[in-house]
Protein backbone atom coordinates (compact mmCIF):
# COMPACT_ATOMS: atom_id res chain seq x y z
CA UNK A 1 0.00 0.00 0.00
CA UNK A 2 2.77 2.22 0.10
CA UNK A 3 3.05 2.71 -3.39
CA UNK A 4 -0.39 3.87 -3.91
CA UNK A 5 -0.58 6.99 -2.21
CA UNK A 6 2.57 8.04 -4.41
CA UNK A 7 0.91 6.63 -7.95
CA UNK A 8 -2.08 9.03 -6.53
CA UNK A 9 0.16 12.01 -6.22
CA UNK A 10 1.60 11.26 -9.54
CA UNK A 11 -1.30 11.26 -11.42
CA UNK A 12 -2.71 14.18 -9.79
CA UNK A 13 0.91 16.30 -10.72
CA UNK A 14 0.29 14.90 -14.18
CA UNK A 15 -3.38 16.15 -14.71
CA UNK A 16 -1.88 19.63 -13.12
CA UNK A 17 0.30 19.88 -15.46
CA UNK A 18 -1.44 18.52 -18.61
CA UNK A 19 -4.40 21.38 -17.26
CA UNK A 20 -1.64 24.07 -17.52
CA UNK A 21 -0.56 22.87 -20.81
CA UNK A 22 -3.74 23.12 -22.58
CA UNK A 23 -4.26 26.35 -20.83
CA UNK A 24 -0.69 27.69 -22.11
CA UNK A 25 -2.26 26.21 -25.70
CA UNK A 26 -5.01 28.05 -25.98
CA UNK A 27 -4.11 31.13 -23.95
CA UNK A 28 -1.69 33.30 -26.54
CA UNK A 29 -4.42 33.50 -29.30
CA UNK A 30 -6.57 35.77 -27.74
CA UNK A 31 -3.94 37.26 -25.32
CA UNK A 32 -2.35 38.23 -29.01
CA UNK A 33 -5.59 39.37 -30.33
CA UNK A 34 -5.94 41.79 -27.52
CA UNK A 35 -2.87 43.05 -27.16
CA UNK A 36 -1.47 41.47 -23.87
CA UNK A 37 1.28 39.34 -25.81
CA UNK A 38 3.58 40.36 -28.70
CA UNK A 39 4.05 37.78 -31.50
CA UNK A 40 7.25 36.78 -29.47
CA UNK A 41 5.98 36.12 -26.47
CA UNK A 42 3.15 34.15 -27.88
CA UNK A 43 5.30 32.02 -28.94
CA UNK A 44 7.27 31.67 -26.21
CA UNK A 45 4.01 30.56 -23.90
CA UNK A 46 3.43 27.73 -26.71
CA UNK A 47 6.83 26.71 -26.41
CA UNK A 48 6.67 26.46 -22.37
CA UNK A 49 2.94 24.80 -23.18
CA UNK A 50 4.81 21.84 -24.58
CA UNK A 51 7.51 21.89 -22.12
CA UNK A 52 4.57 21.62 -19.44
CA UNK A 53 3.07 18.61 -21.61
CA UNK A 54 6.25 16.43 -21.71
CA UNK A 55 6.71 16.90 -17.58
CA UNK A 56 2.98 15.58 -17.49
CA UNK A 57 3.92 12.83 -19.82
CA UNK A 58 6.92 11.70 -17.78
CA UNK A 59 4.57 12.06 -14.73
CA UNK A 60 1.74 9.97 -16.19
CA UNK A 61 3.86 7.41 -17.27
CA UNK A 62 5.68 7.23 -14.11
CA UNK A 63 2.26 6.47 -12.43
CA UNK A 64 1.24 3.86 -14.85
CA UNK A 65 4.72 1.72 -14.32
CA UNK A 66 4.03 2.44 -10.32
CA UNK A 67 0.67 1.09 -10.52
CA UNK A 68 1.51 -1.92 -12.57
CA UNK A 69 4.38 -3.03 -9.86
CA UNK A 70 1.51 -3.01 -7.60
CA UNK A 71 -0.89 -5.16 -9.43
CA UNK A 72 -2.86 -2.26 -11.29
CA UNK A 73 -3.56 -0.31 -8.18
CA UNK A 74 -4.08 2.41 -9.07
CA UNK A 75 -3.83 2.43 -12.99
CA UNK A 76 -7.33 3.54 -14.21
CA UNK A 77 -6.44 6.85 -12.86
CA UNK A 78 -2.91 6.76 -14.19
CA UNK A 79 -3.82 5.83 -17.68
CA UNK A 80 -6.59 8.42 -18.10
CA UNK A 81 -3.82 11.07 -17.42
CA UNK A 82 -1.99 9.07 -20.25
CA UNK A 83 -4.62 9.56 -22.43
CA UNK A 84 -5.11 13.29 -21.33
CA UNK A 85 -1.68 14.85 -22.35
CA UNK A 86 -1.63 12.91 -25.35
CA UNK A 87 -4.69 14.41 -26.30
CA UNK A 88 -3.45 18.00 -25.38
CA UNK A 89 -1.04 17.03 -28.08
CA UNK A 90 -3.03 16.39 -30.85
CA UNK A 91 -3.27 20.18 -31.18
CA UNK A 92 0.54 21.10 -31.96
CA UNK A 93 1.13 17.61 -33.33
CA UNK A 94 -1.40 17.99 -36.12
CA UNK A 95 -0.48 21.80 -36.89
CA UNK A 96 3.17 21.15 -36.81
CA UNK A 97 2.34 17.65 -39.53
CA UNK A 98 0.23 20.51 -41.64
CA UNK A 99 2.99 22.98 -41.76
CA UNK A 100 5.28 19.90 -43.23
CA UNK A 101 3.07 19.36 -45.98
CA UNK A 102 3.10 22.87 -47.38
CA UNK A 103 5.48 25.15 -48.61
CA UNK A 104 6.75 27.92 -46.73
CA UNK A 105 5.32 30.86 -47.85
CA UNK A 106 2.72 33.11 -47.29
CA UNK A 107 1.34 35.05 -50.49
CA UNK A 108 -0.98 33.24 -52.36
CA UNK A 109 -1.90 33.33 -55.96
CA UNK A 110 -4.61 32.47 -58.91
CA UNK A 111 -1.80 33.66 -61.13
CA UNK A 112 1.49 33.59 -60.79
CA UNK A 113 2.14 35.68 -63.50
CA UNK A 114 0.58 38.35 -63.33
CA UNK A 115 -0.90 38.36 -59.47
CA UNK A 116 -3.59 41.08 -58.35
CA UNK A 117 -1.81 44.27 -57.30
CA UNK A 118 -2.64 45.81 -53.55
CA UNK A 119 -3.47 49.20 -54.11
CA UNK A 120 -6.30 50.54 -51.37
CA UNK A 121 -4.91 47.72 -48.57
CA UNK A 122 -1.03 49.20 -49.19
CA UNK A 123 -1.35 51.48 -46.32
CA UNK A 124 -2.83 49.11 -43.70
CA UNK A 125 0.52 47.51 -44.39
CA UNK A 126 2.71 50.10 -43.59
CA UNK A 127 3.73 48.34 -40.48
CA UNK A 128 3.90 44.56 -41.36
CA UNK A 129 6.98 42.82 -41.57
CA UNK A 130 5.60 40.95 -45.34
CA UNK A 131 5.72 43.22 -47.90
CA UNK A 132 2.60 43.52 -50.49
CA UNK A 133 4.99 43.15 -53.40
CA UNK A 134 4.64 39.45 -54.63
CA UNK A 135 8.19 37.74 -54.46
CA UNK A 136 8.59 36.58 -57.83
CA UNK A 137 9.28 32.89 -59.64
CA UNK A 138 11.27 31.66 -56.35
CA UNK A 139 7.23 32.23 -54.60
CA UNK A 140 5.34 30.97 -57.49
CA UNK A 141 7.82 27.90 -57.73
CA UNK A 142 7.18 26.66 -54.57
CA UNK A 143 2.95 27.59 -54.71
CA UNK A 144 3.15 25.21 -57.84
CA UNK A 145 4.89 22.77 -56.30
CA UNK A 146 2.44 22.88 -53.18
CA UNK A 147 -1.06 24.03 -54.33
CA UNK A 148 -0.98 22.92 -57.91
CA UNK A 149 -5.03 23.03 -58.11
CA UNK A 150 -5.05 26.47 -57.67
CA UNK A 151 -6.38 28.61 -60.95
CA UNK A 152 -8.15 30.92 -61.70
CA UNK A 153 -12.21 30.76 -62.27
CA UNK A 154 -13.91 31.24 -65.77
CA UNK A 155 -17.55 32.55 -65.07
CA UNK A 156 -19.82 32.62 -67.53
CA UNK A 157 -21.46 35.59 -67.06
CA UNK A 158 -20.46 39.70 -68.29
CA UNK A 159 -17.68 40.97 -65.76
CA UNK A 160 -20.57 43.51 -63.99
CA UNK A 161 -22.34 40.28 -62.78
CA UNK A 162 -18.98 38.83 -62.22
CA UNK A 163 -18.15 41.46 -59.67
CA UNK A 164 -21.22 42.25 -58.13
CA UNK A 165 -20.92 38.00 -57.47
CA UNK A 166 -17.68 38.05 -56.11
CA UNK A 167 -18.21 41.24 -53.51
CA UNK A 168 -21.72 39.41 -51.94
CA UNK A 169 -18.74 36.67 -51.19
CA UNK A 170 -16.56 38.35 -49.67
CA UNK A 171 -19.00 40.03 -47.49
CA UNK A 172 -20.86 36.84 -47.04
CA UNK A 173 -17.19 35.49 -45.45
CA UNK A 174 -16.89 38.03 -43.99
CA UNK A 175 -14.28 39.76 -45.23
CA UNK A 176 -13.46 44.00 -44.31
CA UNK A 177 -14.02 45.27 -47.60
CA UNK A 178 -11.53 47.86 -47.79
CA UNK A 179 -12.20 48.79 -51.70
CA UNK A 180 -14.91 48.03 -54.13
CA UNK A 181 -14.16 49.49 -57.48
CA UNK A 182 -16.25 47.61 -60.39
CA UNK A 183 -14.79 49.97 -63.23
CA UNK A 184 -11.14 48.20 -62.59
CA UNK A 185 -13.25 44.96 -61.45
CA UNK A 186 -11.16 45.45 -58.62
CA UNK A 187 -11.59 44.36 -54.47
CA UNK A 188 -9.67 44.51 -51.44
CA UNK A 189 -10.81 43.26 -48.16
CA UNK A 190 -9.16 42.08 -44.84
CA UNK A 191 -9.90 38.65 -43.18
CA UNK A 192 -8.95 37.88 -39.42
CA UNK A 193 -8.13 34.58 -38.47
CA UNK A 194 -10.01 33.38 -35.85
CA UNK A 195 -7.40 31.89 -33.03
CA UNK A 196 -4.65 34.26 -33.11
CA UNK A 197 -6.48 37.24 -34.92
CA UNK A 198 -3.80 37.66 -37.78
CA UNK A 199 -4.67 40.18 -40.34
CA UNK A 200 -4.75 37.94 -44.02
CA UNK A 201 -5.47 40.84 -46.90
CA UNK A 202 -6.98 39.92 -50.16
CA UNK A 203 -7.49 41.23 -53.62
CA UNK A 204 -9.88 40.23 -56.22
CA UNK A 205 -9.90 40.59 -60.20
CA UNK A 206 -12.25 40.10 -62.14
CA UNK A 207 -11.70 40.70 -65.76
CA UNK A 208 -13.81 39.81 -69.44
CA UNK A 209 -12.40 36.69 -70.95
CA UNK A 210 -13.59 34.42 -74.06
CA UNK A 211 -17.28 33.19 -73.24
CA UNK A 212 -17.85 35.69 -70.32
CA UNK A 213 -15.53 36.45 -66.94
CA UNK A 214 -12.12 35.39 -65.52
CA UNK A 215 -11.17 35.94 -61.39
CA UNK A 216 -8.02 36.30 -60.03
CA UNK A 217 -7.73 35.73 -56.39
CA UNK A 218 -4.58 36.63 -54.02
CA UNK A 219 -4.39 36.34 -50.48
CA UNK A 220 -1.57 37.37 -48.74
CA UNK A 221 -0.60 37.46 -45.01
CA UNK A 222 1.10 40.37 -42.45
CA UNK A 223 2.84 38.59 -40.16
CA UNK A 224 4.72 35.10 -40.47
CA UNK A 225 6.89 33.17 -42.71
CA UNK A 226 4.59 30.65 -43.68
CA UNK A 227 0.76 30.55 -43.43
CA UNK A 228 0.56 26.99 -42.90
CA UNK A 229 -1.77 26.71 -45.69
CA UNK A 230 -4.09 29.39 -44.34
CA UNK A 231 -4.21 31.47 -47.69
CA UNK A 232 -4.71 28.63 -49.89
CA UNK A 233 -7.77 27.37 -48.28
CA UNK A 234 -9.04 30.87 -48.14
CA UNK A 235 -8.69 30.89 -51.97
CA UNK A 236 -10.23 27.79 -52.13
CA UNK A 237 -13.11 28.85 -50.16
CA UNK A 238 -13.48 31.84 -51.98
CA UNK A 239 -13.56 30.27 -55.34
CA UNK A 240 -16.15 27.22 -54.77
CA UNK A 241 -18.36 30.09 -52.96
CA UNK A 242 -18.33 32.11 -56.08
CA UNK A 243 -18.87 29.24 -58.65
CA UNK A 244 -21.78 28.59 -56.30
CA UNK A 245 -23.49 31.58 -56.04
CA UNK A 246 -26.05 32.77 -58.34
Amino acid sequence: MYDEPRTNRMTSISLLLTAVSLLMLVAPGPLYRMGVLGLAGAFAVLKWAVYAGLGALVFSVLAVMVAASRRGSGMAAALTAVVAVLLVFALPALLVRRASRVPRIHDITTDTDHPPNFVSVVPLRASAPNPAEYGGPEIAAQQHQGYPDLMPLALGVPPGQAFDRALAVARKMGWEIVASDPASGRIEATDTTFWFGFKDDVVVRIAAAPGGSRVDVRSVSRVGLSDVGTNAARIRKYLSEVKAAS
